[in-house]
């Protein structure tokens, strides 16, 4: 039952990064958006992900209740090490979705709203930033447990170069997703090739902070490099994700909205296993080489036993739900167009 859970830890935290991190980069692709076209966007954005943007996080409480219960000292050492930018992303989540309510449902209509504009885009930039340096901190073998300052202890282990670069190379990824995601939103022509250009500046902006991972895991000596192209899987997984952006651009013109969905999502599913497989199943490497891995640091059996059933059961009461969820919103997604 073990691998029952980690496969559902494995996938939730690809789904929160599929959809909610495309959530974030809608508030990215508003933050570098113009101010003369900055409120068609924010409309297109509200028919995006104004029905479906809380039932995004339900991936990132999953895997969270997953590491605390199945795997107790993972979560411990994580919420320890890691607080810090750990309560920062927190924080954005939560700024994130109170401005956008404040801002979208607020009856006064007044100089708050600026402010509600503001929060919510910085928010939505900050957050997966702070994402992304935790997910490259748990990796870059700076975590170390027997520190004896508060800096060495609970800083140096996310404030380097390695964790940094990892971020920006988040907050990049999501707002490509974004941009090609509401590239099939929107209503208007113009629309549409504003997207497409966001979707490339963004395309290329995401190469442009992969290269700096790779530089600043030389610098740090993290073994990405060995990681990534060390092995069949890294290589192939590498190449899938290549020749899924040269599908992706050839698509666009023919406005094949799903399909290029699909590539985008399969393109950032390869990346994601090209970085994580080499090091599987050990999901925190710390210095001197002590590394925490999801195999060795269980709960017991039964709690395992427990912890997956309710995983199966649950999953087949929710997700037929939450997928009609998104469905019902297609479809009055694509009523709207019609009567447009």
């Amino acid at each position: 039952m073990s691998y029952v859970v980690i496969t559902f830890l494995w996938l939730s935290i690809l789904l929160y990064f599929l959809l909610g991190g495309a959530d974030f980069g809608a508030g990215i692709v508003e933050l570098f958006t113009s101010s003369r076209n900055v409120d068609r966007t924010r409309r297109t954005l509200y028919h995006a992900i104004g029905p479906i943007w809380e039932a995004n996080h339900m991936w990132l409480i999953i895997a969270i209740v997953i590491l605390f219960v199945g795997f107790p000292v993972i979560y411990s050492e994580l919420s320890i090490y890691l607080h810090i930018p750990l309560v920062v992303m927190l924080m954005g989540i939560i700024a994130r979705g109170t401005a956008f309510v404040f801002r979208h449902y607020d009856a006064v209509r007044d100089d708050m709203q600026e402010i509600y504009n503001r929060v919510f885009v910085w928010s939505s930039f900050i957050t997966p930033l702070f994402l992304g340096i935790t997910a490259g901190s748990t990796v870059s073998g700076h975590i170390q447990p027997d520190a004896k300052d508060f800096m060495t202890a609970y800083v140096l282990g996310w404030f380097n170069w390695f964790s940094i670069s990892v971020g920006f190379f988040t907050v990049a990824l999501c707002g490509f997703l974004a941009a090609v995601y509401l590239i099939g939103e929107a209503d208007e022509e113009s629309a549409r090739k504003g997207f497409i250009r966001k979707a490339r500046n963004a395309n290329i902006i995401a190469v442009v902070c992969g290269i700096l991972v790779f530089v600043a895991a030389e610098v740090d000596h993290v073994p990405l490099v060995t990681w990534v192209f060390g092995d069949s899987v890294g290589v192939t997984a590498v190449i899938a994700a290549t020749l899924s952006l040269v599908a992706l651009w050839r698509l666009i013109p023919k406005k094949r909205r799903l399909a290029l969905r699909i590539l985008v999502a399969f393109q950032v599913t390869m990346i994601l296993l090209a970085i994580s497989y080499a090091h599987f199943p050990n999901i925190i490497i710390m210095a001197g080489g002590k590394t925490l891995s999801l195999y060795d640091y269980q709960a017991p059996a039964k709690t395992m036993s427990a912890l997956g059933w309710a995983l199966l059961i649950g999953s087949a009461f929710i997700l037929p739900a939450l997928f009609y969820l998104y469905y019902s919103f297609q479809i009055k997604r694509m009523r709207h167009f019609e009567e447009a």
